[in-house]
C-alpha cells in the first residue's frame, strides 16, 4: 500500500518508518523544508532511540522518501494519516486544531484518487465530524472515509511500541475505511497484536481517556508518597504492595516530581476543556492537573530544604541531573526540571545542570542555568547534587569522585533510583522520594 504521513514530527516520523519497515511505501510530508533537508541527509529531528537506524535502512530500500509538496506525496495514496500538532492553545487550554483543519483542507484540495484519511495526532472528540465536512466542502470527487486511529507510543521506546502495541484502536464510520485500515495494519496480524474496531468518537475519547488515567496513577503515588513522608512509610513498598493486585498494576507508580512530556499535560487540559464544553465536569482530572503542577515547584522546595531553608540557600549551587521530562528522549516540554530549576533561582541559588540529550532544547527554555559539558562538571563545587531524570548515566555515578567535586555531601533523588543504605554508608546526606 500507498501511505502518506503528513508531518514529520514525533508521531508522524516513528509511525512513518515503522510503517515503511512492514512493506508500505511510505512518504512523510513536512512543509519545514529544513527538516526535510535534514532528514534526507539522515539527520533526526527528534532523538529517539534506533530511529536513525530505522529511517536510514528503509530510506535505502526505497520505502520511505520525504517531501515538502503534499499533493506530491499524497498523489495515488491508499491511506493518508495526519499527524501534526495540536498544542494547547495560548489562553484557553484547549487543543489547537488550527494545523489539523488546514491539512484536512490542503488534502481535499488535492485528491487524485479514492483514499481514507486518518488523524493520528491527538484530538478532542468531533474531530474527525469536523475533519469529513472540510474534505467534503472541498468539492472532491472522490470518496473519502475519515477514521480516528490514536498513537500509544512512549517516548524512548516508541519503535517497540509500534511493532508490539498493547492495541490498535480504530474509529471508523464504514465499512471502506475499515478495509484499508485492517490492510493498513495487516503485518501486525501475525503477531497477534488487538485490533479494535470502535466508532470515530469513542476512538477520539479513548486517546484521552487513556492518558488522563495514566496521569492520575502517577499524581496518585506522588501524593502517596507525601503520605508516606510524614507517617514513616516507604512508597516504593506501598507501590509494589498496591501494585501485586492485578486490578491496579504496577506501571506508572514511580514517585518522583510529576509528570510532563508531549502527551499528558496537555491531552489532561484538553480533556478538561471537552468536558466543560459539554457540561460533563471531570473532578478526578480537574485535581490531578493541579496536583501535578502545584508538585513540581514542591520538588524545587524539597531541594531548598536539604541547602538548610530558605535563608541558607541563598547564594549556594545545585547540580541537577537530567533535564528532559523521562530518559530516553530529548523532550523538554513540560519537564519538571523546568519548575524545580526556576523554583531554586528565585530562591537565588545557581544551578548548573547536565542532560545526556536534552541540551540544546532545554538552554531558551533555562536561560538561567549553565550548562556543563558532562555529568561532573555539573557537580563539581555544588552544595547540592539533584537527580531530576532517571537517565541511565546517573544510575551509578562514582560517588567517591562526587564527593570530591561537590562543596558538600548531599544527594537529593527525586526518582528513588539509589539505595538509602548504600549513599548513606558512602558518606552523604540522602533525601528521596516517599522514603524516610
Amino acid at each position: 500500500m500507498k501511505i502518506a504521513m503528513v508531518g514529520s514530527g514525533y508521531v508522524g516520523l516513528v509511525s512513518g518508518a515503522c510503517f515503511a519497515d512492514f512493506g508500505h511505501d511510505v512518504v512523510c510530508i513536512d512543509k519545514d523544508q529544513s527538516k526535510i533537508d535534514r532528514l534526507h541527509a539522515g539527520v533526526m529531528p527528534i532523538y529517539e532511540p534506533g530511529l536513525d537506524a530505522l529511517v536510514e535502512a528503509n530510506a535505502k530500500a526505497g520505502r520511505l522518501t520525504f517531501t515538502t509538496d503534499l499533493a506530491e506525496g499524497i498523489d495515488g495514496a491508499d491511506a493518508i494519516f495526519i499527524a501534526v500538532g495540536t498544542p494547547s492553545r495560548r489562553g484557553d487550554g484547549h487543543a489547537d486544531l488550527s494545523f489539523v483543519y488546514a491539512v484536512a483542507r490542503e488534502v481535499g484540495e488535492a485528491l487524485t484518487g479514492d483514499a481514507v484519511v486518518v488523524t493520528k495526532s491527538t484530538v478532542p472528540v468531533g474531530t474527525g465530524d469536523e475533519v469529513e465536512r472540510i474534505i467534503a466542502d472541498s468539492g472532491t470527487p472522490h470518496k473519502v472515509a475519515v477514521v480516528s486511529n490514536p498513537e500509544f507510543l512512549r517516548e524512548g521506546a516508541a519503535i517497540g511500541d509500534f511493532k508490539r502495541p498493547d492495541r490498535i484502536v480504530i474509529g471508523a464510520e464504514d465499512d471502506f475505511g475499515r478495509e484499508v485500515m485492517r490492510e493498513v495494519y495487516r503485518p501486525l496480524f501475525l503477531n497477534e497484536s488487538p485490533i479494535l474496531f470502535t466508532s470515530r468518537r469513542s476512538a477520539e475519547v479513548i486517546k484521552y481517556a487513556a492518558n488522563a488515567f495514566l496521569a492520575t496513577k502517577i499524581t496518585f503515588i506522588n501524593e502517596m508518597a507525601d503520605l508516606c513522608e510524614k507517617v514513616g512509610g516507604n512508597v516504593q513498598d506501598v507501590a509494589r504492595g498496591i501494585g501485586l493486585d492485578g486490578r491496579i498494576g504496577s506501571k506508572f507508580l514511580h514517585a518522583g516530581p510529576g509528570y510532563g512530556g508531549s502527551c499528558f499535560p496537555k491531552d489532561t487540559l484538553a480533556l478538561l476543556k471537552t468536558a466543560e464544553d459539554y457540561e460533563s465536569p471531570l473532578r478526578i482530572i480537574e485535581a490531578v492537573v493541579k496536583v501535578n503542577d502545584s508538585r513540581k515547584r514542591a520538588m524545587g522546595r524539597k531541594v531548598i530544604e536539604a541547602l538548610g531553608g530558605q535563608d541558607a540557600a541563598r547564594g549556594k549551587r545545585v547540580a541537577l541531573l537530567g533535564l528532559t521530562f523521562k530518559p530516553n528522549t530529548d523532550d523538554m516540554r513540560d519537564s519538571p526540571a523546568i519548575a524545580v530549576a526556576q523554583t531554586l533561582i528565585d530562591a537565588g541559588v545557581s544551578v548548573a545542570a547536565y542532560d545526556p540529550e536534552g541540551m540544546e532544547l532545554a538552554r531558551p527554555l533555562m536561560p538561567d542555568v549553565e550548562m556543563t559539558e558532562g555529568v561532573y562538571e555539573a557537580i563539581d563545587g555544588a552544595d547540592v547534587v539533584v537527580i531530576v531524570t532517571e537517565w541511565d548515566a546517573f544510575r551509578a555515578l562514582d560517588l567517591a569522585k562526587v564527593k570530591q567535586l561537590a562543596k558538600s555531601r548531599v544527594l537529593v533523588d527525586l526518582r528513588n533510583i539509589y539505595d538509602p543504605d548504600d549513599v548513606r554508608q558512602a558518606g552523604f546526606s540522602y533525601v528521596s522520594v516517599g522514603r524516610s
